[in-house]
C-alpha cells in the first residue's frame, strides 16, 4: 500500500528500509556497532527492535505496542477525550509514579459546559508505568528468547517519540539489568536546523536520508568506476 501511494503521486520506490534499521543510521555509532547495542524504537503504533554485534545485524522484531496505547490507555482510564490524554502525557507524563510529585493535580477543561476536572498526577503515572513497562517486557523477551542480553555492551539506545516520557530510561534499566541511554539523531547533524532536528522523534526520518544518500554517493562511484559521467 505504501508502495501505491508513493507511485500515485508519481514517483518510484528506489528500495525499502525496516524502520528500526534506518532509526539505527540515524542514531548508532561505529564505536555502537561493534560493541554490541539494541535499537528500541518506541513509536506511535509500533515498537520497533534492531539488535547489533560486531558490526552485524543480529535480531529485528516489532512489538505491537507504543505511545499510541499509552493514549488510549490514559483516554480510557481518566475518561478524557483523546487529544487531553495525549497533551497530559507529552507534558506530565513520567513512568515512575514515585517520582510524580503526590500533590500535583492536572486541571482539565470540562465537555459541553461541564465543571473542570482535578486529575492527579500520580493516578496518571500509573497508568503509563502500566504499559510502558508491558513494552519493556516484550523487549526483554525477545533479548532473553535470542540469547542476546549478555552481547549488548553497549546497552539499549531508546529512540522515537514515545522515548521521551521521563524517567523511561531508568525505567529500562530497572526492566532489562541493560545500560541504557536515549537516542538522538546529532551525529549526523549540522547548520542551522540541527537543534530542531535534533530529537528522537526524527530519527526514522533522518536515517532513510542517510540511506538515500549514501545510496546515492555509492551509484556515483560506481559510475564513475566504469566511465559514465552522467549523476
Amino acid at each position: 500500500n505504501i508502495k501505491r501511494c508513493i507511485e500515485g503521486s508519481d514517483l518510484s520506490t528506489v528500495d525499502l528500509v525496516l524502520q528500526p534499521i534506518a532509526s539505527a543510521a540515524a542514531v548508532m555509532s561505529d564505536e555502537d556497532l561493534e560493541a554490541g547495542v539494541a535499537i528500541v524504537d518506541i513509536g506511535g503504533g509500533t515498537t520497533d527492535i534492531a539488535v547489533f554485534h560486531d558490526g552485524i545485524l543480529m535480531h529485528t522484531a516489532v512489538i505491537p505496542f507504543a505511545g499510541c496505547n499509552v493514549t488510549e490507555d490514559i483516554k480510557r482510564g481518566l475518561g478524557v477525550l483523546r487529544n487531553q490524554a495525549e497533551a497530559m502525557k507529552v507534558k506530565f507524563g513520567t513512568v515512575l509514579p514515585s517520582e510524580a510529585n503526590p500533590d500535583a493535580y492536572i486541571t482539565i477543561p470540562g465537555i459541553r459546559g461541564l465543571p473542570p476536572r482535578e486529575i492527579k498526577v500520580q493516578t496518571l503515572a500509573s497508568i503509563i508505568e502500566a504499559r510502558v513497562s508491558e513494552i519493556l517486557e516484550f523487549v526483554q523477551f525477545q533479548l532473553k528468547q535470542n540469547n542476546l542480553s549478555n552481547k549488548l555492551h553497549g546497552g539499549i539506545i531508546l529512540t522515537g517519540g514515545g522515548s521521551m516520557i521521563n524517567h523511561i530510561v531508568q525505567l529500562t534499566e530497572l526492566k532489562t539489568g541493560l545500560n541504557t541511554r536515549i537516542g538522538r539523531p546529532n551525529i549526523n547533524l549540522a547548520g542551522a536546523q540541527s537543534e530542531e532536528l535534533d530529537h528522537p522523534m526524527f530519527a526514522t526520518a533522518i536515517g532513510l536520508i542517510l540511506r538515500g544518500y549514501n545510496d546515492f554517493e555509492s551509484g556515483k562511484k560506481m559510475n564513475a568506476t566504469k566511465g559514465n559521467n552522467i549523476y
